[in-house]
C-alpha cells in the first residue's frame, strides 16, 4: 500500500486522447506516465528485497577472487577465468529477471494493492507494461553492479581510473585491466544483446504469472523453458529431419515459434576478443528480441484482461 501512495500523485487521468478510435488504450502522455511510474516501484523494490543483497555480495566474491588470481600473466588462464565469471553472470542475471518479474502481478492480488491502482486513472495494460518497463530497467542496474565492482578492482590494482572505459560492459573492465585491451565495441554489443535477452525473459514471465497460480510455478517453468530454449533450441531442426510426418511438422513449427535467446549469447565476442558483429546483424538481433517481447507483452494483456481478481 505504500507503494501506491508513494506514485499516486504521479499518475495521469487518461482521457480519450489517450484512447483510439475502438476505445483500445494506446501509449502517450499521460498513459506513458503511468507505466513510467509504476516501473519506477519496481526499481525501488528491487533493493528492498534480499535478491538485490544475495547479487551484491556475489559480485563482491566474484570481484575479490578475479581481481586477486595471477597465474603468471597467462593469457588462457585469463580466459577461463573471463569464461566462468560470464557464465555466473548470466546465471545471477536470469536469476533476477524471472524472480523479480514473476511476483510483480501475484504480489499486488495477495496483498490486494491491485484494487487501488486500478482505481486510479490506470488500465491493465498500463499496469502490465509498466511492470514490464520497471523489471527491465531492474535488470540493467543489477548489470551496473557488476560494472562497478569490477571498476573498482581494475582501479585498485592498475592504480588508475579509466573513467570512460567504465561505460563498457561490467566485465570488460577486469579483463582489459588483464589483457591491456579495451574492445568497447566488443562490450557495448555483449551487454546490448544481453540487456534485451532479459526483455523477452521479463515478458515471459510476466505472462507466466498471469496464467499460472502460483509464482513458485512460473518461476519453474520459466526457469525450465528458457535453459531448454538455451541449451536445446539450435539444434531442433536437426532433430527435425530425423522424424517422420506428422511429428516433423510439429519440431518444426516448434523451431520457428520458439525465441532462440540462444542467438543473444555473445560471450565468446568478448572472451576471445572476436570481430564487432556486423552492425546491420546486431540491430535485426535487438529488433527480433523487441518484436518477441512486444508479442508475450500483447498476450499478458488480452489474458490479464479477462481475468479475475477476486
Amino acid at each position: 500500500m505504500k507503494e501506491v501512495i508513494a506514485f499516486s500523485r504521479e499518475l495521469h487521468p487518461v482521457g480519450a486522447a489517450s484512447r483510439g478510435a475502438a476505445g483500445a488504450p494506446r501509449f502517450g502522455g499521460a498513459a506513458l506516465n503511468n507505466a513510467l511510474a509504476i516501473g519506477g516501484v519496481v526499481i525501488k523494490e528491487l533493493y528492498r528485497r534480499k535478491d538485490f543483497y544475495v547479487l551484491f555480495i556475489l559480485t563482491a566474491l566474484l570481484t575479490l577472487v578475479l581481481g586477486s588470481v595471477n597465474f603468471f600473466n597467462e593469457d588462457k588462464i585469463v580466459r577461463y577465468l573471463k569464461e566462468i565469471c560470464l557464465f555466473l553472470i548470466w546465471i545471477s542475471s536470469l536469476v533476477i529477471a524471472i524472480t523479480t518479474t514473476a511476483r510483480q502481478i501475484p504480489a499486488e492480488r495477495e496483498q490486494r494493492t491491485i484494487f487501488p491502482l486500478l482505481a486510479k486513472p490506470v488500465t491493465r495494460p498500463q499496469l502490465v507494461v509498466g511492470k514490464f518497463l520497471g523489471c527491465w530497467l531492474a535488470c540493467g542496474l543489477s548489470l551496473l553492479v557488476f560494472y562497478f565492482f569490477f571498476g573498482v578492482v581494475s582501479g585498485s590494482r592498475e592504480h588508475h581510473w579509466p573513467v570512460l572505459n567504465y561505460f563498457q560492459a561490467f566485465f570488460g573492465v577486469v579483463s582489459g585491466s588483464r589483457e591491456h585491451y579495451w574492445p568497447i565495441l566488443n562490450y557495448f554489443q555483449a551487454i546490448t544483446l544481453h540487456w534485451f535477452l532479459l526483455g523477452v525473459v521479463a515478458a515471459m514471465t510476466l505472462l507466466g504469472s498471469v496464467v499460472f497460480a502460483a509464482p513458485s510455478s512460473n518461476n519453474t517453468i520459466t526457469f525450465v523453458v528458457v535453459a531448454g530454449i538455451l541449451l536445446l533450441a539450435r539444434h531442433l531442426n536437426k532433430v527435425a529431419l530425423q522424424l517422420s510426418e506428422p511429428w516433423q511438422s510439429v519440431v518444426y513449427g516448434c523451431y520457428f515459434a520458439i525465441p532462440h535467446l540462444e542467438l543473444f549469447d555473445v560471450r565468446d565476442l568478448i572472451i576471445h576478443n572476436f570481430a564487432v558483429i556486423p552492425w546491420l546483424i546486431w540491430a535485426a538481433a535487438l529488433g527480433y528480441a523487441t518484436v518477441y517481447a512486444a508479442v508475450f507483452l500483447a498476450a499478458t494483456c488480452l489474458v490479464f484482461r479477462r481475468k479475475a481478481l477476486n
